[in-house]
């Protein structure tokens, strides 16, 4: 297991494994998680989690009760309590986990991408996609179970939306200063391109039906903006 201490500030996507982010939950919630060695609690918390994230995907989570997670988990009613005290806390730790993935791999700008607005706008493109490919359970409960959160935690979901397209929107920003892209609001566009990149953890079927593979629509998704957002010559 490896020490979020010693993490690097960017993550590439492949390293967002569902157990990295149970361990960065461990730590947030070190005052609710009732076990205190993290080498126990981090892959029994990984089961909780990923049985909480199929049985919503079934069910809805505002429907999912702790006998289904102890049944989908391998674990006792009572063993989840001393992990989760309640739904709420269950759903932001999840929503905890998303955030960070947001934070250290999709935000943070690659090599050449500060100054170069296109490859800024690209990198995000491609750094969405391919986090959400790796996590898209977290992502599409995120997105799907929205309307059964409480306001608090739909006020979050909001805000790391709004913050991933506000990246997007300043890169756009920013091209459209340099002459390169069209002269509309940025967060428009940004707002035109979110969908897209969402579709590729809610509709995962669709793709896998026509076997499109990741790369593959990452670079669609990069071409097609290219081309909505250019300025004509």
């Amino acid at each position: 297991m490896e020490d979020i201490a010693t993490m690097p500030t960017q993550l590439r996507p492949r390293e967002l494994t569902s157990g990295v982010l149970c361990s960065v939950i461990f730590r947030q919630f070190t005052t609710t998680i009732r076990v205190q060695k993290e080498h126990i609690a981090v892959p029994n918390l990984e089961k909780i989690i990923l049985a909480a994230l199929d049985i919503g995907r079934r069910k809805g989570f505002h429907s999912t009760t702790t006998r289904d997670l102890a049944e989908a988990s391998g674990l006792s009613m009572g063993a989840i309590y001393n992990y989760v005290e309640s739904k709420e806390t269950l759903l932001r730790m999840i929503l905890a986990g998303v955030g960070f993935a947001v934070e250290n791999a999709i935000a943070p700008f690659e090599k050449g991408e500060q100054q170069d607005p296109v490859q800024r706008l690209h990198g995000l493109i491609r750094r969405n996609i391919e986090v959400s490919d790796v996590l898209q359970r977290w992502f599409a409960f995120a997105f799907l179970e929205i309307k059964a959160f409480d306001k608090d935690a739909r006020e979050i979901v909001l805000l790391s939306e709004m913050r991933n397209e506000k990246l997007m929107a300043d890169a756009i920003e920013d091209g459209i200063a340099s002459g390169i892209f069209i002269d509309l609001p940025p967060l428009m566009l940004a707002g035109m391109i979110m969908p897209l990149l969402q579709d590729w953890y809610i509709k995962r079927w669709k793709f896998r039906k026509r076997g499109m593979t990741c790369a593959a629509y990452v670079d669609a998704v990069t071409a097609f903006s290219d081309r909505a957002i250019a300025r004509p010559l």
